[in-house]
């Protein structure tokens, strides 16, 4: 039976695993060492980090509530672009790492601190930890029905549960007092958390959980594309208030912390240290818990989403056979370990990152432009450029001269230069099609 619309506990249920899937080990760690470094300046700072880190992802989720999935946003492009565009962020924001990262970032800050120095020194208890992650992770998967009930219902109120422990705690007895802002956040302390925020990845991450958000929908017995919309929309505005939430209390956390605490090298350290000076001892192993949970989360939604997707472009694997392959493959790269990881992934993502936000930006505004293919690609032409020598400066090759030639651009010492560039681009390619009046547009997708 079709149904136009949920109660309020099963949208909520769907909000709250969409909540699990954005929030992993990397949320947690960005928000307190935002607040360290923020110092008394931690409201301003986390104003712009929830714009980045909290709004653009719900703004993907609706356009992917819109547009159906990724690949259908990017064939307006061209449908070569579309598949290889999509082949890619899934592969990357999949099994090549960021599942991977689930694994080692939960091993790294739930499991390390806890062993003996010789025990550290060796391979083995990460090749262990990881083969029974991605062993839970595989179960998990195998059935994507079954995450709204499991994650939902289960994991994501643990989670809760043990990250308000760790707040609350923080807030009756505080560690210390925040100190005076230091770097970036002297002066700019909106525009720095701003960045921070657009660092965590959320907004690509929000185009590979789309199709989960839906088909959970649709499992419910929602067919009509306007409810479904409007479900997600729902979903993702419950998902977006519980980060926002989490979000600024650990950044709280990370600015009450330096005059007792020291300066820490990173946000899970911050954690860490802050954990074990609220509840001592069992400070670390809440805080390991917390961890675990979110990486697991994260990485259920990821291989889920991940199989869907290439199930779909290649039917004669099956969906349970590519949440196996994925499972494996992502336990095998994850025992090369975190810093590894983040070396090679971080060009890759600073490249991507960008072409995903203008793609969903103009996904929103479609039919304003009814959909025309040149305003798509004029936008992305120099976004992609700019985008690639963000991606070989971030690899350590980009080239002074050329850096030195582009420093004209605004925002481009920040690592945002293709701004600018993409809004002209947009604007030129809107005049090109409404001069051309081009008799073949792809078709809008109606609310």
């Amino acid at each position: 039976m079709n149904n136009n619309t949920l109660s309020f506990k099963q949208i909520f249920s769907i909000g709250l695993m969409l909540f699990a899937l954005f929030f992993g080990a990397g949320n947690m760690i960005f928000p307190p060492f935002l607040g360290q470094e923020a110092g008394t300046s931690v409201w301003v700072a986390i104003i712009g980090f929830l714009i980045t880190g909290v709004g653009l992802p719900l703004i993907a989720v609706i356009a992917i509530a819109k547009s159906g999935d990724v690949q259908t946003m990017a064939n307006r492009v061209h449908p070569l672009y579309g598949l290889i565009f999509t082949v890619a962020m899934y592969l990357v924001i999949g099994p090549l790492f960021a599942i991977p990262r689930t694994g080692t970032v939960s091993y790294e800050i739930g499991v390390l601190p806890f062993l003996s120095e010789n025990a550290a020194n060796s391979i083995w208890p990460l090749l262990i930890f990881s083969i029974v992650f991605f062993v839970l992770t595989t179960l998990l998967a195998m059935n994507p029905g079954k995450l709204v009930d499991v994650i939902g219902n289960i994991l994501t109120p643990l989670l809760l549960i043990i990250l308000a422990v760790i707040v609350i705690k923080a807030i009756i007895s505080p560690i210390g007092d925040p100190q005076a802002p230091t770097g970036a956040y002297v002066d700019s302390a909106f525009f720095k958390g701003f960045i921070e925020g657009y660092l965590t990845m959320d907004t690509i991450a929000a185009l590979v959980f789309g199709i989960i958000v839906i088909s959970s929908i649709k499992g419910f017995g929602v067919t009509k594309k306007a409810s479904i919309t409007k479900i997600c929309i729902a979903a993702g505005l419950i998902a977006a208030a519980g980060l926002a939430i989490i979000y600024v209390s650990l950044a709280y956390i990370g600015s009450t912390s330096p005059n007792t605490l020291g300066v820490q090298p990173n946000g899970g350290a911050l954690l860490s240290v802050a954990a074990q000076f609220l509840f001592g001892s069992a400070g670390g192993y809440i805080l390991g818990f917390a961890i675990i949970f979110a990486c697991l989360t994260t990485s259920v939604g990821l291989i889920s989403s991940c199989a869907a997707y290439f199930n779909k472009l290649v039917p004669s694997i099956s969906y349970k056979k590519f949440v196996i392959i994925f499972s494996i493959f992502s336990m095998a790269i994850a025992n090369v370990g975190l810093t590894q990881l983040i070396n090679f992934s971080v060009p890759v993502l600073t490249f991507l990152y960008p072409l995903a936000i203008v793609l969903i930006l103009l996904t929103l505004i479609n039919n304003v432009f009814k959909g025309a293919s040149i305003v798509y690609i004029c936008a992305l032409i120099p976004t992609g450029i700019i985008s690639i020598i963000d991606g070989f400066n971030a690899a350590g090759l980009g080239s002074e001269g050329l850096n030195n030639t582009l420093s004209i651009l605004p925002l481009f010492s920040v690592g945002i230069g293709w701004l600018v560039p993409a809004i002209i681009g947009a604007i030129v390619g809107f005049i090109i099609a409404f001069n051309t009046n081009p008799k073949e547009q792809l078709q809008t997708q109606e609310d």
